[in-house]
């Protein structure tokens, strides 16, 4: 199984995603600005590898505070913990990683600080550990929406590098194939970053799951003819009522599926869902830098002095969503109250 992120000997491994297909490449940090630089420069990627990346940074911060004081300790914990969450700002995993650690260094403020540093260590490789069994039951859920011979359309990369491993979106067709049934992936390239002809053919491929590489326009040519069957999309963050924030592109191609007549789905962790955010009006859009536009691999191809507009993200609203997989169950509407629900039976 692919697992983008490690913790080692006090150290994190990342698999630096920025240079597959072409090599596989491990970057190893050794303080939590190595971690952040690695989370805001998309060696790490996807809202789930985030949060384990965010965490296991916070580990390894805390690992380097020198205090024998347990609330100086909490106080330097809090400005790494501040730094961390900064670094992306849509992914609501990032946060919901970073405030589950911190809640256990506070539970723990009346022990040594050497004894919280070993339980936030523990801890973040427990969410990872978490993260794969609960992808697993995505996919075991989301398996069922998916028929025998079906052709499903995926938009960015949703697989195990975007996750602790096994996948999301991805794990939703890997659970499905392993469960004997015949799929094959039309991904959408995902420009600019084109994490879908880089990183989910490159998983796909390693899988031997039968998969095709589109260009992002050409997915209305491709509903349109019939050639796909359903749409199965990640989440970045997914707001009370349903509406839900993926990599830009992602409304494009449900408002096609819609037309269409084509279920669309999203596959998330219920850490994805945030229900303090009430609609998606109120998820902050990330802007990226004009170069992962204006370039590919170091070449410019728009003209010089040409301005760009580069937001990372599209919100796609809830009346597009035909339910949305967790590992508690699956979605449908009212979100409002079906949402609620899920984690309730968690």
């Amino acid at each position: 199984m692919i697992t983008p992120i490690k913790w080692n000997d006090g150290q994190v491994l990342m698999l630096d995603q920025r240079r597959l297909p072409w090599r596989e490449e491990w970057l190893r940090c050794r303080s939590y600005k190595d971690v952040a630089r690695c989370i805001r420069t998309m060696v790490i990627r996807g809202a789930p590898a985030i949060g384990i990346a965010a965490a296991m940074g916070l580990a390894l911060g805390a690992q380097k505070i020198k205090t024998n004081d347990s609330a100086r300790f909490l106080a330097e914990l809090r400005i790494i913990k501040d730094f961390l969450a900064g670094q992306r700002p849509t992914a609501v995993n990032l946060a919901w990683a970073l405030n589950r650690l911190e809640g256990l260094a506070i539970s723990l403020k009346d022990r040594p600080p050497d004894e919280i540093k070993k339980a936030l260590a523990a801890e973040a490789q427990a969410i990872h550990e978490e993260d794969i069994e609960i992808n697993r039951r995505i996919g075991i859920n989301g398996a069922a929406l998916v028929p025998d011979g079906a052709v499903v359309l995926t938009h960015c990369n949703a697989g195990a590098l975007a996750t602790g491993g096994y996948g999301t979106a991805l794990g939703v067709v890997r659970a499905a194939v392993e469960a004997g049934k015949k799929v094959e992936v039309l991904a959408d390239e995902t420009r600019p970053f084109l994490q879908g002809a880089r990183l989910t053919a490159w998983e796909l491929q390693k899988d031997g799951i039968p998969v095709k590489v589109i260009t992002d326009n050409m997915a209305g040519y491709f509903l349109q003819s019939g050639r796909i069957d359903l749409v199965v999309v990640g989440a970045d963050r997914i707001a009370a009522d349903g509406d839900t924030a993926n990599k830009i592109g992602t409304y494009s191609a449900a408002v096609l599926a819609r037309e269409n007549r084509r279920p669309f789905y999203v596959a998330a962790p219920l850490s994805t869902i945030d229900l303090e955010t009430k609609t998606g009006r109120d998820i902050p859009i990330e802007e990226r830098p004009d170069h992962e536009i204006t370039h590919v691999r170091g070449r410019r191809i728009t003209p010089e002095g040409v301005e760009v507009l580069h937001p990372a993200f599209d919100v796609t609203p809830n009346r597009y969503i035909t339910g949305i997989i967790t590992e508690a169950g699956v979605a449908v509407r009212p979100f409002r109250s079906s949402l609620k629900a899920l984690f309730k039976n968690s």
